[in-house]
């Protein structure tokens, strides 16, 4: 029995027999090329998307749902192949056509019995998704798993297993929107643009920035200590009115000529994790969020460019400068870590992993990953749009997710895991 959000979940789920989907239609064979922004990433994302109709039960749902994917497949044919290490030691697909992996389940509980999705819980949600059993690695796992689960009230979910490296959270929305279009025997409104060797290294790399999104960061603090304790993980929600209030009191002091919702939240939750983690005063704290690089190439990239188009860019403070210092002081950091994304810090970050391969080091770090912007809520796969839909897991420690929340999706919920001692702390901090 677990316990979710104080009351406990019984949740059950017989899973049947995998099964492969491969595309409709013949698609290309062989390798197919990753961006170096697609290497950096290669984390393994789970979400959830729960349905439930008036008029339509879920007797037919896994067939519907089944026989969409064979046809969106072939637009989005690399979905089908393997992960592989090419000649150069990147990641690559090999386009076999095997096809994703799909597993028909039943949950013996009615939707709203799963408790409240709103916060990563992996014990319990985790059920939703199918795990490959015995993969030792991302190279053993298929690039798409679907789960479709049916429950008592006659609603479903449907659970998706994805690899990041394959899209970035606007890539990975018109895909599963362009499904749910199949699935109502629409024509594609997005077609994937799936050439990304757009976004190849120049043959001379030329690294003309400082990235310090890599830099390794002593923990002076020793919080990894901290994090030897239980695990806590909670959402807050802000609505509109608190979202406004943080804004207000960024701009309060006149430092600042203007601030958005995600500078003021960002900076809020930054400092108050700061503090909570007990940072030493002189201890460096480095802030990691991607900012979407595809209106900021020069040309732009294509619409529907099936990949990773985001880069990461990054803040870095100490520890006490940050909490003495006012709100506007760490939005005012934010902000230039987004303008420093341009189109040549965005090459330059592609031929920095080309030359020294490195990845993002998560020392001392703070991850905020933004959903709050991406329509998964509109997905409709001929049942009407998801009652709810989200992660089902947050894939590092370091990582804070932002997702939209509400029947005007005005709100954002801030989910995160801290050590319970910290999460104390963090707790009383978001008390405004």
């Amino acid at each position: 029995m677990e316990k979710s959000n104080g009351k406990v979940s019984l949740l059950s789920v017989k899973q049947g027999e995998p099964t492969l989907v491969c595309p409709a239609e013949d698609t290309e064979k062989g390798l197919y090329f990753l961006s170096n922004l697609d290497q950096n990433i290669a984390v393994i994302v789970r979400t959830i998307y729960c349905f439930k109709s008036d008029e339509k039960g879920n007797v037919n749902a896994a067939q519907v749902i089944r026989d969409a994917l064979r046809k969106v497949l072939s637009h989005y044919y690399p979905l089908a192949g393997r992960l592989a290490i090419s000649s150069e030691g990147k990641l690559i697909v090999d386009c076999t056509g095997e096809g994703a992996v799909f597993v028909e389940a039943e949950a013996n509980c009615k939707m709203e019995e799963i408790g409240d999705i709103t916060k990563p819980d992996p014990e319990s949600l985790g059920k939703l998704v199918y795990d490959i059993p015995g993969a030792k690695s991302i190279l053993e796992m298929p690039l798409l798993v679907a789960q479709v689960t049916k429950f008592q009230c006659g609603g479903f979910v449907l659970g998706l297993c994805m690899n990041h490296c394959m899209f970035d959270g606007i890539g990975a929305m018109e895909f599963v929107n362009s499904w749910g279009e199949t699935a109502r025997g629409l024509p594609l409104s997005i077609p994937p643009f799936s050439d990304r060797a757009i976004l190849k290294a120049r043959s001379q790399p030329k690294i003309e920035h400082l990235h310090q999104e890599f830099a390794e960061i002593e923990d002076k603090s020793n919080t990894n200590e901290l994090y030897k304790d239980e695990m806590l993980y909670r959402s807050f929600c802000f609505e509109p009115e608190k979202l406004e209030k943080l804004k207000k009191d960024a701009m309060g002091n006149g430092a600042l000529e203007k601030c958005t919702t995600f500078e003021a939240l960002s900076a809020f939750v930054w400092r108050a994790r700061t503090k909570a983690l007990n940072m030493l005063p002189d201890q460096q704290t480095k802030l990691l969020f991607a900012v979407d690089g595809r209106p900021k190439f020069n040309p732009p990239l294509p619409k529907g460019y099936f990949g990773n188009g985001i880069v990461l860019t990054n803040s870095i403070s100490q520890a006490g400068e940050l909490l003495e210092k006012p709100l506007s002081h760490a939005v005012g950091l934010i902000q230039d870590a987004i303008k420093m994304v341009t189109d040549d810090y965005m090459r330059s970050a592609i031929d920095y992993f080309e030359v020294t391969r490195a990845r993002p080091s998560l020392s001392s770090t703070l991850l905020i990953t933004t959903w709050s912007r991406l329509s998964f809520h509109t997905t409709d796969f001929g049942w009407g749009e998801p009652v709810l839909s989200g992660p089902v897991a947050l894939p590092e420690k370091e990582v804070i997710l932002f997702l939209s929340h509400g029947k005007e999706r005005k709100s954002i919920n801030v989910l995160l895991g801290l050590p319970a001692s910290a999460m104390k702390v963090f707790q009383e901090q978001m008390k405004i």
